[in-house]
């Protein structure tokens, strides 16, 4: 540290004396008085021409900012039922937990609506795991998944033996899609393990003599995993999937999402444990990332690894090792250009949005765009995702359901469309979904009014976490949230027990979650799958009157399953975009058709679809509160 010095003293310095201060005195005042007088004139000039221009300037100047309702609303009265004894579904999911607390054992196996037989009724596939070849019983058959047939009354009978799904592997997620275009949809099954591709091939419903309606054939699937190619790697743990055309060329692809590298001595050498509880399942953060997969459909049957080719390798650019841990996959086409993006959910790192640059690669740019971290820029523990327009503007939200204590993020586009903020506060769902640990997550339009709204399926990892935190349940409640519109300070309401009997609010184990009108009443149901548990079908019994238009696409000129068509109307003043995108929540497949709700419209607005081709057809004059097979038309128009 450096001394201080006095300053110099310069030899040109005059030192002054008493009488000079007293006249330098006698010159500041005189000063002061004559900037005094000044200033007073300044300031009579400057109020004359304020008050004049107060005087002309009109009222209508003064406008008070815009102001949201901010007084407490109801959502409207819905009941959701449980009826999954009363309709014939009796699965059980096997984690194959025996006390050794395996991480796979806590979370949780997938589910789908699948109109396996093409007859336009909503069948289910429920995925399961099996026991551990250390554990496994030799006195009974394994596990498998389980298949069950919808009558078209929402009631169900199990058609799983003989089907060619009764395989038994440890499976976790399930995709859905015509990848041969046959007119028949297919099953892709991810697993801990082997993945494999079941390739549907049901007979044709054939008409009984003297009969009006037909004989419904045995469900009958191959499995053709050795020949297409997307068996992924024997020791990998593979999570969400989901069939899409990303290079557009009419053929479905399939992007599989791949958790954490595991094994059971890794699990065992980590051993993560509760103070007062002993071993438990724990966190990921522990175990190295991995990569997904992304097979490319080469039209033949067959699929082609591009993974490395199409960038979606995301590496550790310190270490160079995997950072994906990937649960939840989202579909979306976030700047609109005919392209379909791919946001997928990670747990406890950055979350990825591989953007498609339409030439067969993606540019991974989440962090780029705003929905890598939280609003503090941490990571968090990323699980099912879905995306959609729920406001009244052109915004689209991407939503991740997260672990316990973090809020489920809620990005929404802001001015610049190809930039996100978390939202999750002043768009409602913040505080209530603080405490939950939030696995299944999606859109829909439970109440038919036009209107996004947005459940989520809960449930903890640890049954004795509620020794160690108090404000933590295994078993929670699942949360509905109503979208009360763009008129209120906070968009959207939490459905809670307003005293009448409720199924949906009754707590669960959730973990995977999906929707479909199962009994054609126009309504959407919901399907929950539990870790260990029973799954559990609830059905919509809502009485609001309002009306809804219901539609399957059949593509032409792309994928037959319109997998990443946009359908576009207004429902009165508001804009309503529904794209078709089984592929939402975690490890789960919603039904293809889209349900449009209409609120009090007596008709069906005209409606625009926009194929995955770029082409457009408009449809006008659709009878309301009726499902329509949509084809695309051969002289549909162009981009």
């Amino acid at each position: 540290m450096s001394e201080t010095k006095p300053p110099e003293t310069h030899h040109d310095e005059v030192e002054l004396v008493a009488e000079d201060d007293s006249i330098i005195g006698r010159a500041f005042k005189t000063s002061l008085i004559a900037i005094a007088l000044l200033g007073l004139a300044l300031c009579l000039v400057v109020w004359v021409f304020t008050r004049q221009d107060a005087e002309s300037a009109p009222t209508e100047a003064h406008i008070a900012p815009p102001r949201f309702v901010d007084t407490p609303v109801k959502p409207p009265r819905v009941t959701f039922t449980d009826v999954t004894a009363a309709s014939g579904i009796d699965f059980v999911h096997e984690n194959g937990a025996v006390g050794d607390k395996l991480m796979p054992e806590a979370m949780g196996s997938g589910c789908a609506f699948i109109d396996y037989d093409a007859d336009g009724n909503q069948d289910i596939l429920l995925v399961n795991g099996t026991h551990w070849p250390e554990n496994a019983p030799t006195a009974e058959s394994p596990p498998t998944a389980a298949l069950y047939r919808n009558d078209g009354t929402g009631h169900y009978t199990d058609v799983t033996a003989g089907s060619g799904l009764d395989v038994s592997l440890y499976g976790t997620g399930v995709a859905i899609g015509d990848y041969d275009n046959d007119g028949r949809v297919d099953v892709f099954i991810s697993a801990v393990g082997a993945n494999h591709l079941f390739r549907n091939i049901t007979p044709d419903r054939t008409p009984r003599a003297g009969a009006a309606t037909a004989d419904s054939p045995p469900a009958k699937f191959v499995d053709v995993t050795p020949r297409a190619g997307v068996a992924g790697g024997s020791d990998a743990w593979s999570s969400s999937a989901a069939f899409i055309d990303y290079n557009n060329d009419s053929h479905l692809d399939l992007f599989v999402g791949n958790y954490i590298q595991w094994s059971r001595r890794i699990d065992f050498e980590v051993d993560y444990r509760l103070v007062g509880v002993g071993r438990a399942y724990g966190p990921p953060m522990n175990f190295q990332g991995t990569f997904p997969y992304l097979y490319r459909n080469n039209g033949d049957g067959t699929f082609t690894d591009v993974s490395a080719d199409a960038g979606v390798q995301v590496r550790n650019p310190a270490t160079g090792t995997p950072v994906a841990k990937s649960l939840g996959i989202a579909p979306v086409d976030v700047d609109r250009d005919g392209w379909i993006d791919l946001l997928v959910a990670n747990d406890t790192v950055a979350n990825f949005l591989f953007h498609n640059q339409g030439d067969g690669t993606f540019k991974e740019s989440a962090a780029l765009l705003g929905l890598a971290f939280d609003r503090a820029g941490n990571a968090t523990g990323g699980m099912g995702a879905d995306a959609g327009y729920y406001r009244k503007d052109d915004a689209l939200g991407v939503f991740i359901g997260n672990f316990a204590n973090e809020m489920t993020s809620a990005y929404v586009t802001q001015q610049d469309p190809t930039l996100y903020a978390d939202e999750s506060i002043t768009e409602g769902i913040g505080g209530p979904s603080r405490l939950m640990l939030t696995f299944g997550l999606f859109f829909f339009d439970y109440d038919l009014d036009g209107r996004l709204d947005l459940f989520q399926a809960n449930g903890h990892l640890e049954q004795e976490i509620n020794v160690v935190q108090s404000s933590q349940h295994y078993e929670q409640p699942p949360q509905l949230f109503w979208n009360a519109g763009p008129d209120h300070a906070r968009r959207f309401v939490p459905v809670a027990d307003g005293g009448e009997p409720n199924d949906l609010l009754n707590p669960l184990v959730g973990r995977a979650a999906a929707y479909a009108d199962i009994d054609a009443d126009g309504d959407l149901d919901i399907l929950v799958t539990q870790a260990g548990r029973r799954a559990v079908l609830l059905r919509n019994d809502q009485s609001t009157g309002h009306h809804w238009v219901r539609l399957t696409l059949v593509g032409r000129a792309c994928n037959r399953d319109a997998i990443g068509a946009l359908i576009e109307c207004h429902v009165g003043d508001t804009p309503v975009r529904r794209r078709v995108m089984p592929t939402r929540s975690y490890l789960s497949q919603v039904e293809l058709p889209v349900t449009v709700g209409l609120g009090s419209l007596s008709i069906v607005p005209p409606l625009t679809i926009t194929w995955p081709d770029g082409s457009t057809q408009t449809l006008t004059d659709l009878p309301v509160d009726q499902p329509h097979a949509v084809h695309q038309s051969a002289d549909s128009r162009g981009p």
